[in-house]
């Protein structure tokens, strides 16, 4: 199996394998803020949540994500994360079907959970290139996909349909591995400089 489960430890966050054992704080987190209500992304529903631990760990099951239960340091579950649309031939991942807590959001935990992603898909699993796909109209999620260092690759119109009656157009991004030290540098910058 590429990618094997594995747990990343940073300063700010714990990235562990996703369990079921999860599900109940997790149903808190989905709650804090009603984030399932947000109409341009897809966050599971606190009544949901078994069913999406579920269908992500089906989907680890057959190789084509590594889910994560996103905690912060004291092991608190604040939210998701995966590796997806692993493609192992050609060492590509995407990260995404990521959603923290609102309390979370703004705080370093993201930042140190992408440095700690993106670290290891290129420094372990020797990755070619890494994806972020999201709503073009989802802002919040492309200006923080964009202070990663990713760039624009393009957007692919009336690309899926998100099962409310809307046609979601893709903003697909993309870090390449020449750029990762750059895109490195940045990161432990932004989480290592004072905060106002």
């Amino acid at each position: 199996m590429w990618p094997s489960p594995v747990t990343l430890t940073g300063d700010h966050v714990i990235l562990a394998p996703l369990h079921m054992e999860h599900a109940p704080a997790l149903k808190e987190a989905s709650a804090d803020g009603a984030l399932h209500r947000l109409w341009y992304t897809s966050i599971p529903k606190p009544a949901d949540m078994q069913a999406e631990i579920n269908r992500r760990l089906a989907l680890q099951k057959a190789g084509s994500m590594l889910p994560f239960c996103v905690m912060t340091p004291d092991g608190t579950p604040v939210g998701m994360t995966t590796f997806m649309n692993i493609d192992a031939t050609n060492k590509r991942v995407e990260i995404g079907s990521t959603w923290y807590r609102s309390s979370v959001q703004r705080s370093p935990l993201n930042t140190d959970a992408k440095r700690l992603l993106l670290s290891h898909a290129f420094d372990t699993l020797n990755c070619i290139a890494v994806e972020f796909r999201t709503h073009f109209m989802n802002h919040q999620s492309r200006t923080a996909i964009e202070r990663l260092g990713a760039k624009l690759d393009g957007v692919l119109r009336s690309h899926m349909d998100q099962g409310n009656g809307v046609l979601r157009d893709t903003a697909v991004y993309s870090i390449i591995a020449s750029e990762w030290p750059a895109v490195r540098a940045n990161l432990t910058w932004r989480l290592e400089k004072p905060r106002k």
